[in-house]
């Protein structure tokens, strides 16, 4: 029998979220919650489709999470783009990966960043909020410094 755990997941900002995987029966709390974009980073598996009628919006980036193949800064751009795009108009996104510990910390720091903080401060905050996240692993830290550097 395979154990179903609850959706791990970590509220960063007012409308931003990261955590592991959601399941279909995980979508009406992320909804509940005034999630309206949900962002996939994993490449092993595509995003599970929300059943219910209007389903919640996804977005699937598939990275992988190695230091031999770093996250694209143009994935991150993408995934900041559509983010942003969500909060202007009043929602709130959910960014996953497996963990919740290297990709979606990555482009959650990507989404602070984009908004005005420095790429210290975004992800001081990832990880006083979320303390399993790592943003710091060199080859994560890297790319999230690399975003900030595309933007200037």
């Amino acid at each position: 029998m395979k154990l179903s755990l609850p959706l791990n997941y970590s509220q960063i900002t007012d409308d931003l979220f990261i955590g592991t995987t959601p399941r279909p029966k995980d979508y009406p709390l992320l909804s509940g919650l005034g999630v309206t974009l949900v962002i996939n980073l994993r490449v092993e598996r595509p995003p599970i489709p929300d059943p219910r009628n209007p389903p919640l919006r996804t977005l699937w980036l598939p990275t992988l999470d190695t230091p031999f193949v770093p996250i694209p800064v143009r994935a991150l751009k993408l995934g900041v783009r559509a983010a942003l795009k969500a909060m202007d108009g009043g929602g709130k996104v959910f960014v996953h990966c497996a963990g919740g510990v290297h990709r979606a910390p990555a482009l959650g720091a990507a989404i602070l960043i984009a908004q005005g903080r420095t790429p210290d401060d975004a992800m001081r905050l990832i990880r006083e909020r979320r303390p399993l996240a790592d943003p710091y692993a060199w080859y994560i830290r890297r790319q999230i410094m690399r975003f900030a550097e595309s933007l200037k």
